[in-house]
């Protein structure tokens, strides 16, 4: 194989500082642009493969808006507009691949920063004796979510409780997004890089965002991500008023469809259903634009698979509800579908809802416990006797009513589970914007007996009154109540047995 011509050049960025980087002579080449790197790897510098691309004005606004004026990843202090402190910055930063500057020589430009390690596969991600190199390729979503996972060692594969915590992830990212102003336009499992092992992504191909009024879309989508009434309008002019283009409307038709695949490692819309006959595209077609059909839809059971054992009823009942909502209610009428901050509330509300396995062999690990009438691990079969299982209700005061509470969340308990500031107090919640996420209690589980252990609360009580200092514990006794610490909007939890 001919070794590769290499060398050191030197790009100007537009506030006149240099940025270096390795020039060769194939150099990795996508869509619309080819790629260097720097010597250290950290970032990537890329040029347009076109010169109409590289001398657009609409690029070139489009790209100095997304750096700067849109860029969730830059403080206040750094000159951006969004009102993030540096802590939101940062924690906005590890969630996508956002373009870090603008090259003007010698040509027109983009420099982004380098994925993180994590998302590349490494050496030992494959099966032993299967005949696949993935070592040092992107980890793209498709391959955990489709059945090539089997490939992949159940390490790569993560569990079930770290598609949970990155599907919160993606969630909160869109969300972000959507409140600039800005969507995606090809929100995919191409351009969603996922670690199952640490339950973490990062949302790449920043550069082509869509902002309503000024930037179109330059890209329809990617095949299964399509939202329908994009698809099916394909074939009209641009400037069609009838031809339906990405916006945010159709990342809340993507996002989903991702959520769905990494949480139940199969796409929403593949199912066993044959729309036509005449070939295959038209046929796809049919099943991915004006006729697409849920395979979990009550109403048509048409496309449903045989074969389906854990399904979105397994997810407990908030995020069900917010499937129906996207792919039987919202399937063809955009405005019907679920805000990302609606998924971003129904996925941490779920989160609280996990129960691990007691199968030491299952490959889920966890699942969500939320029907005692069945309480069974939906990925083994595992079951598990309800009188082993213990619950905190979280209820804050109802105003205006004085002794009258009201329930807003229910925790299921494990042994070791940690809690959290959100967890003790009402209108805390677990965004960005909450820098105190260390442990405030525990969960131990000893014999029949549970038990809260108070690891940093002030003024918890226990039911009978009595402060519950730091170190000490509170003994969870069935219907029994206390106020969580002596906060403002303190919650009150109360044990519930079985």
């Amino acid at each position: 194989m001919a070794k590769k011509n290499q060398h050191i050049e030197k790009a100007i960025l537009m506030d006149d500082r240099e940025i270096e980087y390795v020039w060769t002579d194939n150099p990795p080449q996508g869509g619309m642009k080819h790629t260097y790197f720097t010597p250290d790897r950290k970032f990537a510098v890329q040029f347009f493969n076109k010169k109409e691309d590289a001398e657009s004005p609409q690029m070139k606004a489009r790209l100095e808006n997304i750096v700067g004026l849109y860029n969730p990843t830059l403080s206040e202090e750094e000159g951006g507009a969004l009102g993030n402190t540096r802590e939101t910055a940062t924690y906005f930063s590890n969630l996508y691949c956002w373009p870090a500057a603008l090259i003007k020589s010698p040509q027109f430009g983009v420099v982004c920063p380098v994925y993180p390690p994590n998302f590349f596969f490494g050496k030992h991600a494959v099966k032993n004796g299967v005949n696949l190199d993935l070592a040092g390729k992107d980890k793209k979503s498709r391959w955990f979510t489709s059945r090539t996972s089997k490939w992949l060692t159940d390490d790569e594969c993560g569990n079930f409780q770290t598609m949970l915590r990155l599907s919160i992830s993606l969630a909160r990212a869109v969300r972000r997004l959507h409140t600039a102003g800005l969507s995606h336009s090809d929100l995919s499992s191409n351009n969603v890089l996922i670690d199952p092992r640490t339950g973490t992504c990062v949302v790449i191909d920043i550069d082509s965002l869509v902002v309503p009024g000024l930037f179109p879309p330059e890209v329809a989508g990617t095949k299964g991500y399509i939202a329908p009434e994009v698809l099916e309008t394909m074939e009209l002019s641009f400037d069609d008023p009838g031809r339906k283009l990405p916006c945010a409307a159709t990342d809340l038709f993507a996002l989903p469809v991702l959520l769905y695949e990494y949480l139940l490692r199969r796409h929403p819309l593949d199912g066993p259903k044959i729309y036509s006959t005449a070939s295959t595209e038209e046929d796809e077609f049919l099943q991915y634009g004006p006729k697409a059909t849920f395979i979990e839809n009550p109403q048509d059971t048409s496309n449903r698979p045989d074969d389906l054992q854990v399904t979105i009823h397994d997810l407990g009942p908030h995020l069900e509800k917010l499937f129906l909502q996207a792919f039987v209610d919202g399937m063809h009428d955009p405005e019907k579908r679920p805000t990302a901050a609606q998924w971003e509330k129904a996925l941490v509300k779920t989160w609280d809802l996990l129960q691990p396995c007691r199968n030491p062999n299952c490959r889920g690990k966890w699942f969500i416990l939320h029907d005692l009438r069945r309480p069974v691990c939906p990925h083994c079969g595992q079951r598990i006797d309800a009188r082993d299982v213990m619950h905190l209700r979280l209820k804050k005061p109802m105003r205006g009513r004085r002794g009258q509470w009201q329930q807003v969340g229910e925790i299921n308990l494990y042994d070791k589970m940690p809690l959290f500031h959100w967890h003790f107090v009402a209108d805390v919640y677990p965004d960005e914007k909450m820098q105190d996420r260390s442990m405030q209690a525990y969960i131990s589980h000893q014999g029949e007996a549970w038990y809260l252990v108070n690891n940093a609360l002030t003024g918890m009580l226990s039911p009978k009154g009595n402060l519950v200092p730091v170190g000490q514990a509170v003994w969870l006794r069935d219907g029994e109540m206390f106020p969580s610490c002596n906060e403002q909007n303190a919650l009150l939890l109360e044990a519930v047995k079985g």
